[in-house]
């Protein structure tokens, strides 16, 4: 281990390896795994290699948030759900908006596919979304914690709400980016000091580590120059929390 590596990965932030190629994604991995303790495999990965994904990321060390946000009828959400839970992830998420029965469904069948290892993340509103009234975030959180969810996907500006609502749900939060970076297509965003001092759980970075090998691929000359960027930019988000 390199002097600049931890003793262990920081298992509040989560890598988002949003790639349709499992090799390539493995090497982003790869790259982040010494200050990262999360993978998160979402639909363009998962759609691409299926459980494989997962389980190439718990091979690894990771664990893993499945971001795949179901939202079906209650019978197959329970299914699916079940099926999640056997390939070791240890979160999935489903949309909150699809009701209690809906949510509940997905519970009992990831717990049953788990062993009860695996938890839910309710998806209250999207970091995109512009339309974000309190009293929508409020009753998608109050059915998360009503349906056994074992957190909520909410943004740091949510994070108060969702804190006086369900103080025992995990906060997980996207939007995460350093001081002076673009917001893209995300409508709130914070930096990785800010949502942790706030009350989140876990970061969900993406775009801020990723940049540089976002648009090369697996064959790209320039790869190796990108992932030692990516590198360097989760071990500062990690010294930039290690204290908080």
């Amino acid at each position: 281990m390199s002097e600049t590596e931890p003793a262990r990965p920081e298992p509040r932030l989560a890598i988002v390896l949003d790639v349709d190629d499992l090799d390539f994604a493995c090497s982003m991995a790869d790259a982040v795994a010494p200050w990262m303790g999360v993978a998160k495999v979402g639909l363009e990965l998962f759609a691409a290699a299926g459980p494989a994904a997962v389980r190439a990321m718990t091979d690894r060390g990771f664990e893993v948030f499945a971001d795949l946000k179901f939202i079906d009828i209650p019978t197959q959400v329970g299914r699916a759900a079940a099926q999640m839970g056997r390939t070791g992830a240890r979160w999935l998420t489903i949309h909150t908006f699809g009701g209690a029965d809906m949510l509940r469904a997905g519970v009992e069948g990831l717990a049953e596919g788990s062993g009860g290892v695996a938890q839910v993340l309710g998806v209250t509103i999207l970091t995109s979304d512009r339309d974000r009234s309190r009293s929508v975030l409020e009753q998608r959180v109050e059915l998360a914690l009503e349906a056994g969810c074992g957190g909520v996907i909410c943004s740091a500006a949510d994070i108060e709400v969702v804190k006086k609502v369900a103080p025992e749900l995990a906060r997980v939060v996207p939007g995460i980016r350093m001081p002076g970076s673009s917001h893209n297509d995300q409508a709130s965003v914070a930096t990785p000091e800010a949502a942790i001092a706030a009350g989140a759980s876990i970061l969900v970075v993406g775009r801020t580590v990723t940049a540089d090998v976002q648009a090369l691929s697996a064959e790209s000359p320039q790869l190796e120059n990108g992932l030692a960027n990516m590198a360097d930019r989760a071990r500062l988000i990690a010294a930039s929390i290690s204290d908080l």
